[in-house]
């Protein structure tokens, strides 16, 4: 069965009034898959403005995208009308510097400054004694920390640590500048990572303590990042849903409290993190979500499954 012609120019429209567009499950500032975010990340860092249709809604987007472009997966980048490709594609350009290039923007990615202590230096080197290859070091969106040996891989940097040569890419660059990498004997021994870079964890926050935030009229923004369905069946008073929140977020100050909630406390506890990505210092989860928060505070507010 071919594209359907209305879907395919629903698809064009979509593409040719939009300079940047990205198909994908989720939103900008919630995807809901790990190919899909690492996409956005890029575009995020590159870009302030693009355009995104979440085909986990549009059924008909989600196969017709496919078929449009025949490409079987989701995402998919395109830009000035043209298709770009998916994940691996948009990450491989980006790490070469091509897609920098593609959106017109200019490519402000440098080598980071990574300090290896002598400890650190001795451990690594006993560690692998005659192994070829150096030390990796990657750093995830949620700093979360990787170090391997590895081999020099295009788009690299290699990075002079003090007598060793660190391998930082080019997605780690920016979070791995200035990090100090140490061993410590305690507790059996570990490498230690000090990362200036590393944002303010989410803290938790139970239903009676964001009650009790509320009653006492504490300045805070409650986001609801739950779908549009659930939030018309229960909600909490005073709480905004994350997709018509989020142009308004922007443009608060990075110490704003942010209260996060959805069903149970998973969805929500990931578009927590995302704002301390972007800066946000005072984030917190609800922990339980709005079932819990049913059950302890407000059991007016309906539970459903």
């Amino acid at each position: 069965m071919g594209l359907e012609d209305s879907v395919k120019s629903e698809i064009e429209q979509v593409i040719s009034g939009n300079q940047v567009v990205l198909f994908m499950k989720g939103t900008r500032h919630f995807p809901q898959c790990g190919f899909s975010a690492t996409v956005t990340q890029i575009l995020d860092e590159l870009v302030s403005e693009y355009h995104t249709v979440n085909v986990l809604k549009e059924p008909e987007i989600r196969q017709g995208i496919k078929d449009f472009s025949s490409w079987p997966t989701i995402p998919q980048l395109y830009v000035g009308g043209k298709f770009i490709g998916g994940c691996d594609i948009v990450r491989e350009m980006y790490i070469a510097g091509e897609l920098q290039q593609v959106l017109g923007v200019e490519d402000t990615a440098k080598e980071p400054s990574v300090i290896v202590t002598a400890a650190a230096k001795a451990a690594f080197q006993a560690a692998t004694q005659d192994e070829p290859g150096m030390l990796r070091l990657a750093v995830s969106t949620r700093f979360e920390y990787e170090l391997a040996v590895d081999q020099p891989k295009p788009g690299d940097y290699q990075v002079d640590a003090g007598g060793i040569t660190v391998l930082v890419d080019r997605m780690s660059a920016k979070r791995a500048d200035g990090i100090t990498i140490d061993f410590s004997d305690e507790q059996g021994g570990g490498f230690k990572l000090d990362n200036p870079n590393e944002p303010a964890r989410v803290q938790t926050l139970t239903p009676a303590e964001l009650k009790a935030k509320l009653d006492a009229g504490e300045p805070l923004e409650l986001i609801d990042v739950r779908t549009e369905e659930e939030y018309a069946t229960a909600r909490i008073e005073g709480g905004e849903l994350l997709d018509k929140a989020a142009p308004r977020l922007a443009d608060l100050a990075k110490d704003t409290p942010l209260v996060f909630y959805c069903h149970h406390g998973m969805r929500s506890a990931q578009a927590a993190e995302r704002f301390l990505r972007e800066g946000f210092t005072e984030v917190y989860n609800l922990t339980g979500g709005i079932d819990r928060w049913s059950q302890d505070v407000d059991s007016s507010v309906p539970r459903y499954q």
